[in-house]
C-alpha cells in the first residue's frame, strides 16, 4: 500500500498539469506549486524560531484551526505560525492571514518534498485539521521529533481506516501524539480498530469561532435599513438550485424580503442571481450610495430599497455578520456537493433551512434533531416551513432558541484541546 500511495502521488502530477489547462482552480493549484519546496527552504533558511505548523485542506478546516491559531498567537508568542493549505480555495482566501507568519500551499506529498520541507521548517508541533492527512509528512515529522496532533476530527465507518485493507491508513493515525474528535461515535469507531490511547472527545472548534465572530460583528446600517419592517430571509452561500426554490416561494409572501449572498460572486453568477429574482426587484450591495446609510429612521424602507425586495451581496467577508438581521436563514449548497456553514447563522438564534445533502455534517443533523433547522427538497416544503414561522411567533421563537442553545452547549473545544497539548 505504501508503494501504491507514493506511486499515485507521483503519477497524478501530469494529470494536474493537464487539468490546469481547462480549470481555473486547478491552474491556481498548479501555478502555486511551482518551485514551492525550494521557496519554503529559502524562507526558513535563516529561521531559528520555534514553529507550530497548522495544515488545513480548505476554508472550512481553516475555520476549525483558526481558534487554535488565535490562542497560540495570544498565549504563546514564542511560537511562530506556519499555515498550509491543500485547496486553492483556502489558500487564495487566506494567503494574507495576519496571524500566520507564513502561508503556503502544502507541497505535494512525495518523500522528497516531505523530507526537505520538514528539515527546513523544523516544526515543534504539527496540527492537522479534521481529515486531510498526508503520510510522508506524518512520517518525516514524527522522525524529526515533532509532536503530531489531529483536531476536530470525525470518523465514520465508511472511511478507509475501518476497511479490511485500511492498515496503511490506520498506521498513520497511530503516529499522532493526540487525536481530538468531535463526538462520542468517532471515539467508539477508533476504539473498534484498537486506537484507544490519547483520544479525546473535544468537540468542534468552529463553535468557539462563530461565537467569537458574533460577539465582535460590526453593524451594517444599510442591511439593517433594508431588513427593517419586513420578515427577512438571509440566504447564505447560495447556488442556482437554492435561488430557484427561494424565488418560487417568495411569490407567496408579499412582505418577505431577501438578502442573498451567492457562494460565488463573479460577473456571470451575479447576473444569474439578478435574473432569478428579477420579478421581485433586485439591488446589489455595491450599488447602494453612501447617503443610504443615513436613511434608517422609522419603519419604512429607505429610498434605495423602494420597489426592491432582494438585496444581493456582491462582496466577500461579511456574510457571517449578516445573519444577525435575519428572521430566517437559508444555507446554500444542499442541492450540490453539500451544505455550507450552518453555525454562522445558528449562533444568532435564527431558524434554518437547507437542501437535502446535509448528512455529512453532524451539526446540521443535530440542528434538525433539536428542532431548530429543517431540510427541504423542493419549494413546497420550504413554503410550509416559512408559512408556519411567519404565522406562529411562538414556533418561530422556539426554533431560534433551539439553534442558539445548541451552539451554547457545544462551546469550549479550543480550551479542551490546548489544555491537553500544552498540559494546562
Amino acid at each position: 500500500m505504501n508503494f501504491l500511495y507514493n506511486f499515485f502521488i507521483w503519477i497524478i502530477q501530469p494529470g494536474i498539469w493537464f487539468a490546469s489547462l481547462f480549470s481555473r482552480k486547478t491552474k491556481l493549484y498548479y501555478e502555486g506549486h511551482k518551485h514551492l519546496t525550494k521557496k519554503i527552504e529559502e524562507t526558513f533558511a535563516n529561521e531559528n524560531s520555534d514553529v507550530i505548523w497548522f495544515h488545513c485542506s480548505s476554508v472550512g478546516e481553516f475555520e476549525q484551526a483558526r481558534p487554535l491559531i488565535e490562542w497560540y498567537k495570544g498565549n504563546r508568542p514564542d511560537f511562530k505560525i506556519l499555515l498550509t493549505f491543500f485547496s486553492p480555495s483556502g489558500y487564495e482566501l487566506r494567503k494574507n492571514y495576519n496571524l500566520a507568519d507564513w502561508v503556503f500551499y502544502l507541497p505535494n506529498d512525495t518523500r522528497s518534498n516531505a523530507r526537505r520541507v520538514v528539515a527546513a521548517v523544523k516544526p515543534k508541533k504539527l496540527i492537522f485539521t479534521k481529515y486531510d492527512l498526508w503520510n510522508n509528512y506524518i512520517v518525516q515529522a514524527r522522525k524529526s521529533g515533532c509532536k503530531l496532533y489531529l483536531v476536530s476530527a470525525i470518523f465514520r465507518r465508511e472511511q478507509p481506516y475501518f476497511k479490511w485493507w485500511g492498515g496503511f491508513f490506520r498506521k498513520m493515525l497511530k503516529q499522532f501524539s493526540a487525536i481530538f474528535v468531535q463526538d462520542a461515535l468517532s471515539l467508539k469507531n477508533l476504539e473498534s480498530i484498537g486506537i484507544t490511547q490519547n483520544v479525546t472527545v473535544a468537540g468542534d472548534t468552529r463553535f468557539d469561532r462563530v461565537e467569537k465572530v458574533a460577539s465582535l460583528s460590526k453593524d451594517f446600517p444599510v442591511i439593517e435599513a433594508f431588513a427593517k419592517g419586513s420578515f427577512t430571509i438571509v440566504a447564505g452561500s447560495s447556488w442556482l438550485p437554492d435561488d430557484e426554490i427561494i424565488a418560487d416561494v417568495m411569490k407567496n409572501f408579499s412582505k418577505v424580503n431577501l438578502i442573498v449572498a451567492p457562494h460565488e460572486i463573479h460577473k456571470g453568477r451575479l447576473e444569474q442571481v439578478q435574473d432569478v429574482y428579477r420579478q421581485y426587484g433586485t439591488i446589489r450591495y455595491s450599488e447602494i450610495e453612501e447617503d443610504a446609510l443615513l436613511e434608517t429612521v422609522g419603519e419604512t424602507a429607505p429610498s434605495f430599497a423602494h420597489g426592491k425586495r432582494v438585496l444581493i451581496i456582491d462582496c466577500i467577508g461579511i456574510l457571517s455578520g449578516l445573519y444577525r438581521y435575519a428572521d430566517f436563514a437559508y444555507i446554500g449548497g444542499g442541492f450540490g456537493a453539500g451544505i455550507h456553514n450552518t453555525l454562522e447563522a445558528a449562533v444568532y438564534g435564527v431558524p434554518l433551512a437547507f437542501g437535502p445533502k446535509y448528512k455529512k455534517f453532524q451539526e446540521a443533523i443535530d440542528l434538525i434533531d433539536c428542532g431548530g433547522a429543517s431540510s427541504v427538497s423542493n419549494a413546497s416544503e420550504l413554503y410550509q416551513i416559512l408559512d408556519n414561522c411567519i404565522k406562529d411567533n411562538e414556533l418561530h421563537s422556539l426554533k431560534g432558541r433551539s439553534c442558539r442553545s445548541y451552539v451554547e452547549n457545544h462551546l469550549g473545544a479550543t480550551h479542551k484541546i490546548v489544555s491537553v497539548i500544552e498540559g494546562l
